[in-house]
């Protein structure tokens, strides 16, 4: 599975529509050494459901600050704005479920800070299962670069 670093850290969508043909939601993993961010975004049709299964992070929810350590998780509402920073002095590792998909995968995010690695993949190409027909053609064609 190749990491998703466009908006920091190493983000995996394990289970997917790209992946498992899942039609209601993915789960993935987030992979955070000491000092990186997730920079701050927000989802229009999902909430989040993010649980700390190593290390310590503080997720910025709609600005207040909240510390999630091992063990513990934090449903994200739709609409939130969150960023995710580990504040630990270890490697952090967290799981995290979305759902509902967005109509399109393009949909799904909106960023509301600059990313950190704006050229880096981000989003699989879906050639089967319902997003499927829903990506623009220029999109199938640039494979390779998205």
């Amino acid at each position: 599975m190749v990491p998703n670093r466009r908006r920091g850290g190493d983000i995996r969508a394990l289970l997917s529509p790209a992946t498992v043909g899942s039609t209601t939601g993915f789960l993935g993993t987030l992979t955070l050494e000491p000092g990186e961010v997730v920079t701050e975004h927000w989802h229009p049709y999902s909430e989040e459901f993010l649980y700390c299964v190593r290390g310590i992070v503080t997720a910025r929810l709609d600005g207040e600050h909240q510390v999630l350590a091992a063990d513990h998780g934090v449903c994200i509402p739709i609409g939130m704005r969150h960023r995710i920073i580990n504040t630990g002095e270890e490697t952090a590792f967290l799981v995290f479920h979305l759902s509902p998909l967005a109509p399109r995968p393009d949909l799904g995010h909106v960023d509301t800070e600059a990313v950190l690695n704006p050229d880096a993949p981000h989003a699989p190409i879906i050639r089967s299962g319902p997003h499927a027909t829903t990506l623009p053609a220029e999109a199938l064609s640039a494979g390779a670069r998205r």
